[in-house]
């Protein structure tokens, strides 16, 4: 056993190296991988003592079998399922392995739960409860706008950069999982917005730096917190459930909630669901999809308003 061990932790090393550095995914995805694939591989030693090349396609099947007994949800199952046909498609390109044993594994099947929407009269409200009269509401505002206009992740409006605006020809640079760049339009009034704010900071930095007050703030990363850091996750969150409470407005308001406002919108709107996928900085259209199934139940919704069936 010491030998079949000793073979899944050096593959799995550079396993590990390959997802990091050829597939670029983000620190947390990879621990998040190499976690499952430990277990993977604990379980196929305990169960059958092979190495990686000697998996069959009914040693995975148990294991997602025994995944099923130990109450593991669905989501929680196609994750597991997802890193381990992962891993042998890195043996393929190894060449290690002739055919993946994980191929013809299917997914479990799972319902995904429609996270509350905002209508654009919600987000004017959230945002129309900022105050702007102070420099970080001013901020506060710019940023709710970018994040609504241009759908962005959480991480990637505070990863923003002043490098990253091209005012002129109306786009900015997002730079998404994986380090992968898109160019996304942005509205005149984010823009507008964007400047007051940059004014904003360049005028406090002059104040400062008359006083003989010393302090180096970021200056390349986009919207900074009080003391010139870039904003974490947690105050971005904050801002926005704050504002969200300001406006009366009773639903679950995350980040992620002015992402599927934006991506719902768009497609109500008649976008395609490609050029959504685009604007998303989606890798697979399945990922995408979730918004068609939003936009039925709107439909369903607007049927039952105006059509009801008694």
């Amino acid at each position: 056993m010491a030998e079949n061990t000793k073979r899944w932790a050096e593959i799995s090393k550079r396993y590990r190296t390959w997802i990091k550095i050829e597939k670029r995914l983000s620190p947390n995805t990879v621990e998040a991988y190499m976690h499952d694939l430990l277990q993977f591989a604990h379980y196929i030693l305990r169960m059958w003592d092979v190495t990686p090349a000697k998996v069959e396609p009914v040693m995975i099947e148990r294991y997602m079998s025994w995944l099923y007994d130990r109450g593991r949800e669905a989501t929680s199952q196609a994750r597991n399922l997802s890193g381990v046909k992962s891993f042998f498609n890195f043996l393929l390109l190894e060449e290690l392995i002739p055919s993946s044993p994980a191929e013809f594994i299917e997914t479990p099947k799972f319902g995904r739960q429609l996270p509350d929407l905002l209508t654009t009269d919600e987000i004017d409200r959230i945002i129309a409860a900022i105050d702007t009269s102070t420099v970080k509401g001013r901020r506060d505002s710019a940023m709710l706008e970018v994040l609504y206009s241009c759908g962005l992740r959480v991480s990637e409006l505070t990863s923003l950069r002043t490098s990253d605006l091209f005012f002129g020809e109306g786009y900015i640079r997002v730079v998404g999982k994986g380090d992968k760049q898109r160019l996304v339009p942005i509205s005149r009034t984010a823009r507008d917005k964007i400047q007051i704010y940059l004014d904003d900071r360049r005028t406090n930095e002059d104040r400062e730096r008359s006083k003989g007050l010393i302090r180096r703030p970021d200056s390349q990363t986009l919207f900074l917190s009080n003391r010139g850091r870039a904003l974490t996750r947690v105050m971005v969150f904050t801002i926005i459930r704050q504002a969200a409470l300001r406006a009366g407005i009773d639903k679950q308001v995350s980040p992620h909630t002015f992402r599927h406002s934006f991506a719902t919108h768009l497609l109500e709107g008649g976008a395609s669901i490609r050029q959504v996928q685009e604007l998303l900085g989606h890798e697979s259209i399945l990922t995408t999809e979730i918004y068609t199934h939003l936009d039925d139940r709107h439909l369903r919704e607007t049927l039952e308003k105006y059509l009801p069936l008694d």
